[in-house]
């Protein structure tokens, strides 16, 4: 098994002001389960959690925590939770956010940070969003790098996806350039619950929860009528988890399409022959479809990219809902459709009680990991268990969710429909 090295700023001389500690030598392997027999493999994590000694002097830290990419529910409580464990675990008193994602980093581009002081995070828990702002696309590393060093900030914490991560391996390692000791912990941040080495993103569950109130309206608007059919497009750009999970959760979807599998059409065993099948028989329809589901069919143009590098999606949901209509249309079926996009709305309520759980437990591994001068590492989640990432393994690796495994095929029990559509 290969050893996940986590880089180190120096050597830990402080005591800790805590009374609880996890050995540094501990290791959470990446596999659990293997053959009878079979040689272990894949990758061996350092095990989060307080570390005895430190590498900073608490009174001499000033930590810098910012947001960036879409919105997530439980990104405040994210915030929250790192200045709380700072300032009453540590004794860290100077905390700043910057505002609007990486553009805050910029002094040119960006508002002044706003100071995070304990009365500042009282309330913040509660609502969606985040108190910070948050923004799409890069920043000139050397200009974010340059000014955290004039403002002698020595650790950060970026709360994002793997663009945001990527972001922040390249803070890490100007940082060594100019010999400043930064140590950069990353959170991840996602409701497709796509990242790499973490079993659940925080928002996940939130999201499926809000999610699941879209599918349950849909479901009566399909069922009111006759011929009903509703069409609910959620997120997903290179993954199904989050219409799987809502698929599961809500039980009367009876079509969902995810990137994972793709699917025809047209022809005896495509989704419009099923979904003609199903409307003679039942006279109703509840399709979920992802975002990112479908879109070869849809031709992309790979050069059109977001401000975050990404290829500019096109929009499945009005082209399934245009496909459906000259489909039953030709067949001479009258249908009543309804289109439902949710999106925005699932991602941007406060985190529910599991999720901010959660939040809270990632936000203090983070301070632990930094405290204890670890860097260029994100917080991952395997077996229940947080450990230490670094963001080369997490920024290379992908997550998508199995068309063989167990979530996929309780979504083929759950609507009924089959395998694949081709």
């Amino acid at each position: 098994m290969t050893d996940a090295t986590i880089t180190t700023l120096g050597e830990a001389r402080h005591d800790s002001p805590l009374t609880r500690f996890v050995d540094d030598a501990v290791r959470v392997p990446e596999h659990i389960a293997r053959a009878g027999g079979a040689p272990a493999d894949g990758l061996l994590f350092e095990h989060a959690g307080p570390r005895r000694k430190l590498f900073f002097n608490p009174g001499e830290v000033r930590a810098g925590i910012v947001t960036c990419g879409g919105l997530c529910p439980g990104l405040n409580n994210v915030i929250r939770s790192l200045v709380l464990e700072m300032h009453h675990a540590y004794g860290v008193r100077e905390i700043l956010g910057f505002r609007n994602g990486y553009e805050g980093l910029d002094p040119v581009r960006g508002r002044q940070p706003v100071p995070l002081t304990l009365d500042y995070v009282d309330h913040i828990h509660r609502e969606g969003g985040t108190v910070l702002g948050t923004s799409r696309g890069p920043v000139d590393v050397r200009v974010a790098v340059r000014n955290l060093i004039d403002r002698g900030v020595n650790v950060l914490y970026t709360i994002g996806g793997d663009g945001t991560q990527r972001g922040a391996r390249e803070f890490y390692h100007e940082a060594c350039r100019h010999s400043h000791p930064l140590a950069v912990v990353g959170v991840p941040k996602t409701i497709d619950n796509d990242v790499a080495f973490v079993t659940r993103t925080f928002g996940y569950l939130t999201a499926v929860e809000e999610a699941c109130r879209a599918i349950a309206c849909a479901h009566v608007e399909a069922h009111s009528v006759h011929n009903g059919i509703s069409v609910v497009k959620l997120m997903g750009r290179h993954a199904g988890f989050l219409a799987a999970g809502a698929t599961i959760a809500n039980q009367d979807v009876n079509f969902t399409l995810i990137p994972e599998v793709p699917f025809a059409l047209d022809g005896p065993r495509g989704f419009l022959a099923a979904l003609k099948r199903r409307m003679l028989d039942r006279k109703h329809a509840v399709i979920v479809v992802a975002e990112g589901a479908g879109q070869n069919l849809l031709h992309a143009d790979a050069n059109d990219r977001d401000a975050s590098g990404n290829v500019k999606l096109k929009d499945i949901g009005s082209h399934l809902c245009s496909r459906i209509t000259q489909h039953f249309r030709k067949e001479d079926i009258p249908v009543t459709l309804r289109y439902f996009d949710p999106s925005y709305m699932v991602r941007s309520v406060p985190a529910d009680s599991e999720d901010s759980i959660v939040c809270d437990l990632f936000a203090r591994h983070a301070v632990h990991a930094a405290m204890a001068g670890k860097t260029g590492l994100v917080i991952g989640y395997v077996h229940e268990v947080f450990v230490h990432v670094p963001i080369e393994l997490l920024t290379g690796r992908t997550k998508r969710l199995d068309p063989d495994g167990g979530e996929w095929h309780a979504v083929l029990a759950a609507t009924g429909q089959p395998a694949k559509f081709e």
